[in-house]
């Protein structure tokens, strides 16, 4: 295999060269622009077939900033094409990387490539999968993004002999633009998912089309949830730092997934309470039934939890209908994305009333007249902080409402 001291473009044809060319503009031009990367290694592995290189398997493993997942698998493979998934974050390492070319890659910063006939199986995990599937060469190229982060590419043949010399020097050619091609993907991928976690799905949209400067503010017409836990402060009075931690997220696995399940969106985590949004997309009462299942889901979701927990809370839940603004405030560089508007500040204030009224789940009148169909227990007019007219609560206690 060439060296990286040699220049792999002098064992080259002159053909080669122009194809080595071809794939390096592609890689920096439409390749590099592809909403899916999935058509991106499709189309690299095209032409590199096509320039005479024996590659039936090409995958790409790349670590991304997410809250669940850790890194991104993508592969192409001659006979079904390419297939991509997530791989899950683990709190503790199962071994596999340890024991893999990958780690043997980025620790030497060189190409690994073997043939894994010719090895034990204890030498990389992956070597009884290559020898199964009848490969006969293997090759884990390490990349370097600029912010530390270290991905692969991998290269397997089936041909008789493995790669040639040349069929490596091409891959050595055209790698430098597969590297920075990779790199622009990953880092647009990141700042997707690092907005997104952070922001939320529609600020998080946009910020990226550029909404970054202070004062600018989006409004969206919208079903508004406030949830609170009840006493959070008593309930960690004695608890440490970390018990306190694991308390706010057993709390917000019991919410969030049933407000993304019902097609909402949380929009701001503030201490024990959480903000979320069921935007008017088709018309105003599905966007309120929406908030109404999301809330008794997540009702009945912190009960199964407690049933099981030697920590049991409660919840308050206020629903609202109106206008949702967020946007930019701070000074200089520094800003905040945040959720702000008077009707956002009325969801807050009823949900204070779940504990006073003894009512898990209470409704503006706003949002109950949006709800025909259903039958609500009124708690009459209450007078809320920072609000100079009275508000009508309305109670989801009847069966009609509850269905």
């Amino acid at each position: 295999m060439p060296t990286p001291q040699e220049s792999p473009w002098k064992l080259l044809s002159n053909e080669q060269i122009l194809q080595a060319v071809d794939i390096r503009d592609y890689m920096l031009g439409a390749g590099r622009l592809n909403a899916d990367p999935d058509v991106t290694l499709t189309e690299l592995a095209r032409r590199i077939t096509a320039a005479g290189v024996a590659l039936e398997r090409c995958v790409t493993i790349v670590r991304i900033l997410h809250a669940i997942n850790t890194a991104s698998y993508r592969m192409w493979e001659k006979d079904k094409g390419a297939t991509s998934f997530a791989i899950p974050f683990a709190s503790e390492s199962d071994g596999m990387y340890e024991n893999s070319p990958s780690a043997l890659a980025h620790k030497s910063n060189e190409w690994v490539g073997f043939d894994p006939r010719e090895l034990e199986e204890s030498t990389f995990g992956i070597v009884r999968e290559l020898c199964q599937e009848s490969f006969t060469h293997y090759i884990c190229a390490p990349t370097m993004m600029v912010n530390g982060l270290q991905n692969v590419f991998t290269f397997a043949t089936k041909a008789e002999g493995g790669f040639s010399d040349a069929n490596v020097a091409f891959l050595r050619a055209i790698f430098p633009a597969m590297e920075a091609c990779q790199e622009i993907l990953v880092t647009h991928r990141i700042l997707k998912e690092v907005t997104r976690t952070y922001v939320g799905e529609d600020p998080h949209q946009r910020i990226l089309a550029g909404d970054v400067h202070r004062g600018e503010v989006t409004s969206r017409r919208a079903a508004i949830l406030f949830t609170d836990m009840r006493d959070f402060t008593e309930l960690t009075s004695t608890m440490t730092a970390q018990q306190a931690t694991d308390l706010l997220n057993e709390y917000y696995d019991c919410l969030v997934p049933t407000i993304e399940g019902n097609g909402g969106e949380v929009l701001k985590f503030i201490a024990d309470g959480v903000l979320a949004m069921f935007r008017v997309t088709e018309d105003e009462e599905r966007s309120c039934q929406s908030a109404l299942a999301a809330a008794q889901a997540g009702m009945k979701a912190v009960k199964n939890r407690n049933q099981s927990s030697p920590r049991p809370f409660e919840i308050g839940t206020a629903l609202h209908f109106g206008e949702v603004a967020y946007g930019n405030v701070g000074s200089g560089e520094r800003l905040d994305y945040t959720v702000i508007g008077s009707d956002v500040n009325l969801a807050s204030r009823v949900a204070d009333l779940c504990k006073q009224l003894d009512d898990p789940l209470l409704l503006s009148q706003q949002l109950a007249t949006r709800l025909p169909s259903l039958q609500f227990s009124s708690h009459g007019e209450h007078s809320l902080k920072g609000l100079s007219e009275p508000v009508a609560i309305f109670s989801c206690q009847s069966d009609e409402a509850r269905r």
